[in-house]
C-alpha cells in the first residue's frame, strides 16, 4: 500500500492550478443517465471516485470513453439495468446519486445502501421521503433501496436538514416528473448550482439554485449537453491553508474564489495576505500565525471539508483557538494522528480546543479519512524531520497527483509505492 512522505521545513512558493471538483463532477455524470445521446464532460479530475462512477454507469449500460485531456464522454441510451450492486456502491458514498435519475428514466432502481469515508452517520432517510412524496414505492430490503414508479410527479417537500446529496438526488428526479416540484431548506453549495446548471443546459427547468428554495418544472425528455467541471474550493482551500502554514507565497490558479468567502475571511484573520485577482487567488503566509476559531456550517459557512486543514493551521499558531464541527459527528478522528506529531488539542463534544505549540515532529501517522489525509500532509510541511503518512488510499479519491502539486511548489513529499 502506498505511502506519502513529508520532509518538513520548506517553505512553498510557485503557482498550482486546481483541478474540476469531484464533488460537482459526480452527480453531473451520474445526470447523464437522464439523457439519450452523448454527453460530454471536460475539467474531470481523475480520481479513484470519478473511477468508481464511471464502472458503476457502465455496469448499469452506458458507454463511457475517456480523453487524456480531463474528459469523459458518457451515452446512457441502452441501459440494461437498473440495479447499482454492493460491490460498486460499497467504494463510495455518492453513488447514491443514480437513485433517482434511474427511477425517473426508468421507473424502477434498485440500489445498494452506500460507503465512503467513516467520518459519521449520513442517512438518506430524507432522499427516501421525498422520492415518496414524488409518488415512489419505497423498500428497505437485504441492504438496498427498492424504488418502483410508473412516473414520478411534482411535490412540494422539506427537507430537514439541507443535504447535499439529497438535494442533488431529488433535484434529477424531479427534471423528468409530471408537473413542479417545489423543493425547501435545499442545500446552497457551489456544487448544487453547477449540477442545476448541467441539467438546464440538458433542457431542464430549474430555477432558485443558491438559495434554499429550489423549483423545478417537469419536463418530457432531456438532451445531451457540453459541460465543463467548475474548480475544486476544497482543493484550492488546501493548498492555501499550506501557504499560509509554511509563510509561502503560492497563488491558485483557475478556482472560483466566489465560492470560498468563509474561507478567505477566515485565512485573512489568521494574518495571511489575500490578493484575488479574477480566478486565482495569492496567498502570502504571515511571521507568525494568529489564531482564530472556526465553526463548520452549510455553505455558506465554513466548509466541514476545511476543518481538518485548519486545524492543522490553528496546531503552530499563537494562542487558543476552538474548532466547532457542527455537520459530522466522527470528523475528529485525524486529532489523535495531529497529536502524535506533537499538537496540543482537547476534544469536548462537538469542540476541539487547540494550543497553538512552536513546532511540530514528525511522526509515522495513519490517514483517516480524505480531508483528514491531506491535513497530515500539512502538517508534515512544517513538522521538523520525516513524517511517513499511511494509508493514502483515501487521498487519491479526492486530490489529483497532490504530491506532484506540492512538489512544484518547493514541497519535499514523495509518493512511496
Amino acid at each position: 500500500m502506498d505511502k506519502i512522505v513529508v520532509e518538513g521545513g520548506r517553505q512553498l512558493n510557485g503557482e498550482v492550478r486546481i483541478s474540476g471538483a469531484k464533488n460537482a463532477a459526480l452527480p453531473i455524470l451520474a445526470a447523464s443517465l437522464l439523457t439519450d445521446g452523448t454527453n460530454t464532460y471536460r475539467n474531470v479530475p481523475r480520481l479513484h471516485d470519478i473511477a468508481s462512477i464511471r464502472e458503476l454507469l457502465a455496469y448499469l449500460g452506458a458507454r463511457v470513453e475517456t480523453d487524456e485531456d480531463h474528459v469523459i464522454r458518457i451515452k446512457a441510451n441502452g441501459l440494461c439495468q437498473t440495479e447499482a450492486p454492493y460491490d460498486l456502491v460499497r467504494k463510495m458514498r455518492a453513488s447514491i446519486l443514480v437513485l433517482g435519475p434511474l427511477l425517473a428514466r426508468l421507473g424502477k432502481a434498485r440500489v445498494s445502501l452506500p460507503g465512503g469515508c467513516a467520518i459519521g452517520a449520513r442517512p438518506i432517510n430524507l432522499h427516501l421521503k421525498g422520492l415518496a412524496r414524488m409518488g415512489a414505492s419505497i423498500e428497505l430490503t437485504h441492504g438496498y433501496v427498492e424504488a418502483t414508479a410508473d412516473r414520478l410527479k411534482g411535490d412540494d417537500f422539506y427537507l430537514d436538514v439541507p443535504t447535499v446529496t439529497g438535494t442533488e438526488n431529488l433535484m434529477m428526479a424531479a427534471v423528468l416528473a409530471r408537473g413542479t416540484t417545489i423543493l425547501r431548506n435545499v442545500a446552497r453549495e457551489p456544487e448544487i448550482v453547477a449540477l442545476a446548471d448541467a441539467l438546464n443546459r440538458m433542457g431542464a427547468r430549474i430555477s432558485g439554485a443558491g438559495s434554499s428554495v429550489l423549483t423545478i418544472h417537469g419536463v418530457d425528455a432531456l438532451t445531451p449537453a457540453d459541460i465543463s467541471i467548475i474548480p475544486d474550493r476544497i482543493e484550492a482551500g488546501t493548498f492555501m491553508v499550506a501557504s499560509a502554514l509554511t509563510g509561502g507565497d503560492v497563488t491558485v490558479l483557475n478556482c472560483e474564489p466566489d465560492h470560498m468567502g468563509a474561507m478567505l475571511n477566515k485565512l485573512r484573520l489568521t494574518g495571511a495576505r489575500i490578493t484575488v485577482k479574477g480566478r486565482s487567488v495569492r496567498v502570502q503566509g504571515p511571521e507568525k500565525i494568529t489564531s482564530v476559531d472556526i465553526k463548520t456550517l452549510p455553505y455558506p459557512g465554513f466548509p466541514t471539508d476545511m476543518q481538518a486543514q485548519f486545524m492543522v493551521l490553528m496546531s503552530v499558531a499563537r494562542g487558543l483557538s476552538i474548532i466547532s464541527e457542527t455537520i459530522f459527528e466522527n470528523r475528529f478522528i485525524h486529532v489523535s494522528e495531529l497529536r502524535r506529531l506533537g499538537a496540543d488539542i482537547t476534544v469536548s463534544g462537538n469542540a476541539a480546543m487547540i494550543k497553538g505549540v512552536d513546532h511540530l515532529s514528525g511522526a509515522p501517522v495513519m490517514a483517516t479519512d480524505l480531508r483528514a489525509s491531506a491535513s497530515l500532509i500539512l502538517a508534515g510541511l512544517v513538522a521538523e524531520g520525516q513524517t511517513v503518512i499511511n494509508r493514502v488510499y483515501h487521498l487519491d479519491r479526492g486530490y489529483e497527483a497532490i504530491e506532484d502539486k506540492f512538489a512544484r511548489l518547493g514541497a519535499a513529499v514523495q509518493r512511496v509505492r
